[in-house]
């Protein structure tokens, strides 16, 4: 009789045990469902985080060239590198417009795009080809960089905005980008 007690209790756990296993299946599947989502957000955030960032620097970067212009006594109105903006060369005293050479917040390197006008840098970029998330919104300084499909189209020089597709005071524009021809001065302007 102990056998066929035995075998009936068998018999009724194998279908609760069932039940348990694929009711911990379901919650592994829909944890991992809730991770990935996560993640998703997470990683918009940071790259959200990272536009801000690089708008920032940029706009940092576009301060110190006007100021580097501004500070003009005569001769050199825009820097051969981008350490002329840490110490400048044009004066015995040192005079700084940036404190550090910021790194790319999108590429995380020191090292940037450069718009030059002959040997002098007019503007900076980054160097990265991904897409932005944001498309529009921009303060008015950086309003050319609407519907721009890549960071590197983000140019940041000081003097007045451009309109978009027009090509930057210097000439030289970064890759990818489809230049305009556009009626003005090759320099830019630093009262703004």
């Amino acid at each position: 009789m102990n056998n066929g007690t035995v075998n009936t209790m068998e018999i009724k756990r194998r279908p609760s045990a069932g039940f348990t296993y694929i009711g911990v299946l379901l919650l592994v599947v829909m944890m991992g469902t809730a991770l990935v989502v996560v993640s998703q957000v997470w990683q918009t955030v940071q790259k959200r985080d990272k536009e801000e960032e690089l708008l920032f620097v940029g706009d940092q970067m576009r301060r110190a060239l006007a100021l580097y212009a501004a500070n003009a006594p005569g001769g050199q109105r825009s820097p051969r590198t981008l350490e002329d903006l840490l110490k400048d060369p044009r004066f015995p005293a040192t005079r700084r417009y940036l404190r550090k050479i910021f790194n790319d917040p999108i590429t995380g390197r020191p090292e940037w795009g450069l718009v030059k006008a002959g040997d002098s840098i007019t503007g900076v970029y980054s160097l990265s080809e991904d897409a932005p998330l944001k498309k529009a919104g921009f303060r008015r300084i950086d309003q050319s960089f609407e519907g721009k499909t890549k960071y590197s189209e983000w140019v940041f020089m000081p003097g007045v905005p451009q309109r978009p597709g027009a090509t930057p005071p210097g000439g030289t524009v970064p890759p990818g980008t489809t230049p305009q021809p556009q009626p003005g001065t090759t320099q830019p302007n630093p009262k703004q």
